[in-house]
């Protein structure tokens, strides 16, 4: 090209040249003789016919007529000037073009036959297979499967005749094929998935009548499947096509394409890195419609990475099923059993692995499968359907309520605010912060006179009331924030470290908080005395996620505090394990003394064995050796018809724990009769895994419904709420 452009140069030069020479020529030919003046006879205009030779008799000398000849000479002089200024111009136009043709035909001609061989051929990236998703034992919860799509052009949604073809051969909709052609979610330019999981007999038949389908493309694809529904949804996440944003900014690692398949949520997500693969290349001949006449060679993709988690599907099963048949029992509408939604996370405290992760409603991951309907998509984000998306387990952040009082007491123990020894006498209100500040106990009867481990065990409110005065009246000596601060060690108001993406870190409130989150209500951003109390009982402003509540009993049962993770192991597409994952404590040492570690236990262990809704429960399942709190946050007001919202958490064996369970269940009333019996579900499965006694036979779990009550409904089967603990 650069050769082509020089010879151009070189013409345009000459011929400009050629053009100077030849008018400088022109003017030199040019006659300087104009004629000498001679007298002119008047012409008499009454005969202007008369010839010269008339005139000559008039009496006139020669006649010159000078005049008419410059005047006929210029014109001839102009006119021949012009001629050859087009003559030159032709001769450059013709000149160029000549050169150009000899340039291109034998100087540049073997570069552009080396260009049209080019164009033959077209290269091709081929989308690799992710990599599978196991559980601890090797069981493939993802893996992938070969489907027959079809796909079209943008141009082809006002192809009437085109959309209408296609609707009536896949059995789609004419709106639905128009609209999914329209949809520029996997980008603007990209050929858009139409229908997929399409026969072969259909695919046969576009191809066949190609003519009939301009702009219609077949291609087999590898997609995601989910062989046990909706188990561990929220745990797995889901992939789909990939969006614009994460084209301009994939992830670290990874070379990401136009109608790639990406992480969306959960391990899809979170090690999306690992799971996909590279590209492979094709270099094909094509003709001019894109029709692929020969390979000519191929680099095959690689497999992405296959991925174990601490995830054990037997447990998760159970987990599974017990959060939907508390939840929704019957036609699986929401609210005809206890609450409507619950939580549950399961941690091995040996390692961190968590191993079961639980959400009602849920979602099966299989939906998002070749692009989800809208329909379906705004269901699974309504407020009827209680947004079976969200992972509450590590995004949902709820009141502590009694659950709470493990920290609290261990906080007091700390500060010497309780003792083994020291009693306290609840009479079923409290007004140790004056008559107007008055709080009651959730036993509006009282408790009578007890001790910290009986504090505990019967859960009285007055016993934290009381260590929460404490903790004021010395605020002078220990800080504003000291009982905060303590808690802060096992894990809440900040990130657990697990590696799921999206993990909400609660609220433990402090004056400093208050006031920045009243900022825009300056009455109500003073801290009170009561704000403390309220504190105490896991209430107020207090808010956590299950996932930090069983890192923080994981804590108390074995006086560190863990990370908590989901991934075990990664093996590459030869089956080598590449990375590995163990116990990670993280954070600083907890620095609570043995024996106020050992007096907490005690009391939680006494709520497993002398708690009779408790008691009868774990003994229901075997439980005799157990460790365990309930919990009741309010969440409205009596008035307000609103049920409480139940928590649990336990662990076992009481001396040497394996497992730690914690759940909550919105708006299931009091904890011991709603989160209580799953978590004893969940604990005795996981003990029955390690004894191998466990059925690992897995079914398909079933997805939310996305029907609820009423809260009319719900009011009317149930009724209002009422405090328990």
């Amino acid at each position: 090209m650069l050769t082509a452009g020089i010879v151009i140069a070189i013409t345009l030069v000459l011929c400009t040249v050629a053009a100077l020479v030849l008018y400088s020529v022109r003017n030199k030919r040019k006659s300087t003789h104009v004629g000498g003046r001679h007298a002119v006879a008047s012409i008499d205009t009454i005969d202007i016919t008369a010839s010269l030779s008339e005139a000559k008799r008039w009496g006139g000398s020669d006649i010159q007529v000078s005049g008419f000849e410059e005047s006929a000479m210029g014109l001839v002089d102009r006119l021949r000037s012009r001629f050859m200024a087009m003559g030159v111009l032709t001769a450059a136009i013709f000149g160029t073009l000549g050169i150009r043709l000899w340039s291109m035909q034998v100087l540049l001609g073997e570069d552009y036959a080396q260009q049209a061989r080019q164009n033959l051929y077209s290269t091709v990236s081929t989308v690799a297979p992710r990599g599978y998703i196991f559980d601890a034992d090797g069981v493939p919860l993802v893996k992938n499967r070969t489907t027959q799509t079809v796909l079209a052009s943008a141009e082809v949604a006002s192809d009437r005749s085109v959309v209408q073809r296609l609707s009536v051969l896949l059995g789609i909709p004419h709106n639905v094929v128009r609209e999914r052609i329209r949809d520029t979610s996997s980008g603007a330019q990209s050929q858009r998935i139409v229908a997929s999981d399409v026969s072969l007999r259909e695919i046969a038949f576009i191809a066949e009548h190609s003519t009939a389908f301009p702009g219609v493309s077949t291609q087999s694809r590898t997609v995601r499947e989910y062989p046990w529904g909706a188990l561990g949804a929220h745990v797995l996440g889901y992939a789909g096509v990939v969006a614009p944003e994460q084209l301009k900014n994939p992830d670290e690692g990874t070379n990401v394409m136009m109608g790639d398949i990406t992480g969306k949520s959960g391990v899809e997500a979170s090690y999306n890195r690992l799971l996909a693969g590279d590209h492979g290349q094709r270099v094909v001949i094509a003709d001019v419609d894109g029709t692929v006449r020969e390979v000519v060679s191929e680099t095959a993709p690689t497999k992405g990475n296959d991925v174990y988690l601490t995830l054990r599907a037997p447990i998760q099963q159970v987990a599974d099923k017990a959060l939907a048949a508390m939840i929704a029992p019957i036609d699986g509408v929401i609210g005809t059993g206890r609450g409507v939604t619950a939580s549950l996370v399961c941690i091995d405290v040996r390692d961190g692995g968590i191993a079961a992760l639980s959400n009602y409603p849920t979602y099966t991951p299989e939906s998002f499968v070749g692009g989800i309907s809208t329909e379906e998509y705004e269901l699974l984000n309504a407020d009827e359907s209680h947004h079976p998306l969200l992972n509450r387990a590590v995004a949902g952040t709820y009141p502590a309520a009694s659950t709470f009082k493990a920290f609290t007491g261990l906080a007091g123990l700390e500060y010497g605010f309780a003792d083994k020894e020291r009693k306290w006498v609840c009479d079923g209100w409290w007004t140790g912060f004056g008559e107007a500040y008055g709080q009651g106990c959730w036993n509006l009867y009282g408790h009578g006179p007890l001790d910290f481990r009986t504090g505990i065990v019967v859960s009285c409110d007055v016993v934290f009331y009381e260590i929460a005065k404490g903790f004021y009246e010395a605020r002078d000596k220990i800080g504003d924030t000291a009982m905060q601060d303590f808690i802060k060690r096992f894990g809440f108001s900040g990130p657990t470290g697990v590696d799921l993406k999206g993990e909400a870190t609660g609220i433990i409130p402090t004056p400093a908080w208050r006031l920045e989150y009243y900022r825009d209500v300056p009455e109500e951003a003073p801290w009170r005395p009561g704000d403390l109390s309220n504190m105490s009982i896991g209430q107020g402003n207090v808010e956590v996620t299950p996932l930090q509540m069983a890192v923080g009993y994981a804590a108390v049962a074995t006086g560190k505090r863990i990370r908590p993770h989901i991934l075990k192991e990664v093996r590459n597409s030869e089956g080598e394990v590449v990375v590995s994952r163990g116990l990670e404590e993280e954070g600083d040492p907890l620095n609570i003394k043995e024996e106020h570690l050992a007096l907490v236990r005690d009391a939680l262990h006494g709520v497993a064995q002398e708690d009779w809704d408790v008691s009868k429960t774990f003994w229901a399942y075997g439980l005799t050796d157990a460790a365990a709190k309930t919990g009741t946050a309010e969440v409205g007001l009596p008035e307000e018809g609103i049920p409480d919202t139940g928590w649990f958490a336990c662990w076992a064996p009481y001396k040497d724990p394996k497992y730690v369970v914690a759940c909550v269940v919105e708006e299931g009333g009091a904890g011991a009769l709603s989160a209580c019996p799953l978590c004893a579900e969940v604990l005795s499965a996981a003990l029955r895994y390690d004894e191998g006694t466990l059925d690992g036979k897995l079914v398909p779990i079933p997805g939310s419904t996305g029907r609820s009550l009423s809260r009319e409904e719900l009011r009317a089967l149930h009724g209002g709420g009422g405090r328990g603990d």
